[in-house]
């Protein structure tokens, strides 16, 4: 009886054994070496994007600590001697205090406001069925789209109208609105996902709606409020435009309005340690929010995809 012995295996190039008839084809190792390029090809790009990210951060960070002598001596260098009076002089005598406790309060204040009154907005429209639900689902993606710079004029108006140009609350009920459409859109595709057995569960052992919301939809809904917290953060922490109209008065600037007050300011004097030493005030806040929740945003955004 003549038996058939299967092909030899032949080791492949990185240690994956094939056997004859694949290597005579050719077509496991042609789709090999494609992956290998393309994953070469991959995080090369990645790389370069990276180094094009953090270079301008690091050299931002590392000339705040120079004298404007170094700055422009040797621009690229390590600073001789750490020269912690930049950041001194830009805290006191530019006023970054200031700047910085009016945006934590302008900041703080909307980004409360847009989350409790976003999430009662998108949970309504995600768990409720009437007449008009879809209008106003539409009325919120619409004013994703409408550009902040034609409002500016009529916004102002009605601001100054109501008795809240150049305050600080005006300036947080402005930024609510502003970040409310993004807001509802974002978690109300979140609410979608959450399991309905739950809240039918409470409504059932006597829970008020207002109940089932703040006690057992909200915190299983923190995933999402954790990730659209992060991006109206940092879309409100660095808002130039509404303030520089809303707000003239300058004992009331924010922190982005302060840095180019700064600059002007400083470069008239020569002062650029003091502008990079306010320049990097300006963004730790925000690189410490995504550094410290970055795993949270990523759960956030992906939390609807595996339920």
């Amino acid at each position: 009886m003549k038996t058939t012995e299967p092909p030899a295996p032949v080791p492949a190039e990185s240690g994956v054994t094939v056997t004859k008839a694949a290597v005579l084809s050719g077509e496991p190792v042609r789709e090999k070496r494609e992956g290998t390029v393309l994953n070469v090809f991959s995080h090369g790009i990645l790389v370069v994007w990276a180094i094009m990210v953090v270079m301008p951060l690091v050299w931002a960070v590392m000339t705040s600590f120079k004298d404007d002598a170094s700055i422009f001596g040797s621009p690229w260098s390590l600073p001789d001697t750490l020269h912690f009076d930049n950041w001194s002089r830009a805290w006191t005598q530019a006023h970054m205090s200031d700047y910085f406790l009016n945006t934590v309060l302008v900041v703080g204040g909307s980004l409360v406001g847009t989350l409790v009154l976003g999430s009662m907005a998108a949970y309504v429209l995600a768990r409720f069925d009437f007449p008009g639900n879809r209008f106003i689902y539409y009325l919120f993606i619409g004013g994703m789209g409408f550009p902040v710079m034609l409002a500016l004029v009529p916004l102002f108006y009605v601001v100054n109208n109501m008795g809240l140009l150049n305050t600080i609350h005006g300036l947080i009920l402005v930024y609510i609105a502003y970040s409310l459409p993004f807001t509802v859109f974002f978690l109300t595709a979140f609410f979608r996902t959450l399991p309905s057995s739950v809240a039918e569960a409470a409504f059932v052992d006597g829970a008020s709606h207002t109940r089932t919301f703040f006690q057992i939809m909200l915190p299983m809904a923190k995933p999402g409020l954790i990730s659209v917290g992060i991006f109206n953060f940092l879309g409100q922490w660095n808002q130039y435009m509404l303030p520089t109209v809303l707000n003239t008065d300058e004992d009331k600037h924010v922190l982005t309005q302060g840095l180019v007050q700064l600059a002007v300011s400083q470069g008239y004097k020569g002062d650029w340690s003091g502008l990079f030493a306010g320049l990097v005030m300006a963004m730790l806040p925000v690189l410490a929010a995504y550094i410290v929740f970055q795993r949270q945003v990523v759960q956030g955004l992906t939390a609807g995809a595996l339920k």
